[in-house]
C-alpha cells in the first residue's frame, strides 16, 4: 500500500480522535459519536493495509 494512503488512514484516525475530544470538551454527544466513528474507520483501514502488506511479503 502506498505511503500516501497509509498517511491518509492515520490522519482519519487522528481527526476522529480530535473530534471525539472536542465533543467531550463541549458536551456534544453527536460530535463525540462522529469522532468515534471516524477514529474506528481510520483504525480499521490501517489494520486492513497492514494485513495486505503482510501477505505481499
Amino acid at each position: 500500500m502506498s505511503i500516501a494512503k497509509k498517511l491518509a488512514h492515520k490522519a482519519e484516525a487522528v481527526k476522529g480522535g480530535a473530534k471525539k475530544s472536542a465533543g467531550r470538551g463541549t458536551g456534544s454527544r453527536r460530535l463525540q459519536a462522529e469522532g468515534r466513528g471516524d477514529q474506528v474507520k481510520g483504525n480499521l483501514k490501517q489494520a486492513g493495509s497492514k494485513i495486505k502488506d503482510a501477505f505481499k511479503h
